[in-house]
């Protein structure tokens, strides 16, 4: 790995993804410094480098499909190139209720797996990588055999094993399983994370106000997700900015002795699942 020289060069942050949720974060962590936006939409890019630019923050896009790895090398690159990179968030994902299972392996699993490892090559000291996961995640019955292989398996590898090949066309199933594998796998990843000087962690966000969970949402005219969220007692859906806060501390200094955890973000949903929810 080439050595890279920056010249008081102002410090990097990375999102990927930019919806409601990247550009809050963007908005979080981004004054004061380099901010780069990657997504794979042109028009959402230009859209929110637009907004950040005219807001006053020094931001470029760079077009990224996080189902690609050679995109994602570039993107990682791009910002190693920028300046001393001092946050990645990766918020960029699919939802199952618009999103094939195929589709969400691509880039909920895959696509987490590229950046950790596209941009564990280019972490430097002080370097903490967020990766946006969900309660989904918490939701997830697997065998410890199965979870040790989503957590160290060769990425080529992992859309063969037996846990993923089980779901099928169940893009649900498909959904809870990559969100479980962003947890394990960025557990497995502490370690050279760490032997960089640098951090990895996720968040695990709830019902959150952004158009993936209103597609979701319109996806289930039962009102399911909604009526747990009142259940739960939390009687709201989470906002962008919440989670942007949470993401702020685990990639601030307040968090230098986190490091392979995750943080859920679900106003106590989880909990009333696990506790109070009637079988």
């Amino acid at each position: 790995m080439r050595e890279r020289v920056y010249h008081d060069a102002p410090d990097v942050v990375v999102v990927t993804g930019a919806g409601g949720m990247g550009a809050a974060v963007a908005r979080r962590l981004g004054s004061g410094r380099t901010l780069i936006l990657a997504d794979a939409s042109q028009g959402q890019l230009d859209r929110a480098v637009d907004a950040l630019s005219a807001e006053g923050y020094a931001v470029q896009g760079v077009l990224t499909d996080v189902s690609d790895r050679a995109s994602v090398e570039k993107l990682a690159d791009t910002a190693a190139d920028a300046g001393p990179l001092k946050a990645v968030v990766h918020t960029a994902g699919v939802a199952a209720a618009t999103s094939s299972a195929r589709k969400i392996f691509d880039v909920d699993l895959l696509g987490t797996v590229y950046v950790i490892e596209a941009f564990e090559r280019v972490a430097i000291r002080g370097t903490a990588l967020v990766c946006v996961s969900s309660m989904a995640g918490h939701y997830a019955s697997l065998s410890p055999e199965d979870e040790a292989a989503l957590a160290t398996a060769p990425a080529s590898e992992l859309l063969g094993l037996g846990a993923v090949a089980a779901v099928g066309e169940d893009a649900t199933a498909a959904y809870i399983l990559a969100k479980r594998a962003n947890h394990v796998r960025v557990e497995a990843a502490a370690l050279a994370w760490n032997q960089r000087g640098a951090r990895i962690n996720t968040v695990s966000p709830g019902v959150i106000s952004t158009a993936m969970s209103r597609a979701e949402t319109d996806a289930d005219p039962d009102g399911h997700m909604l009526r747990m969220v009142r259940a739960c007692g939390a009687g709201r859906t989470g906002t962008p900015g919440e989670i942007a806060d949470a993401v702020a501390f685990l990639a601030g200094p307040q968090s230098l002795y986190i490091t392979g955890t995750d943080l859920l973000i679900d106003g106590g949903q989880a909990a009333w699942i696990r506790r109070h929810m009637k079988r």
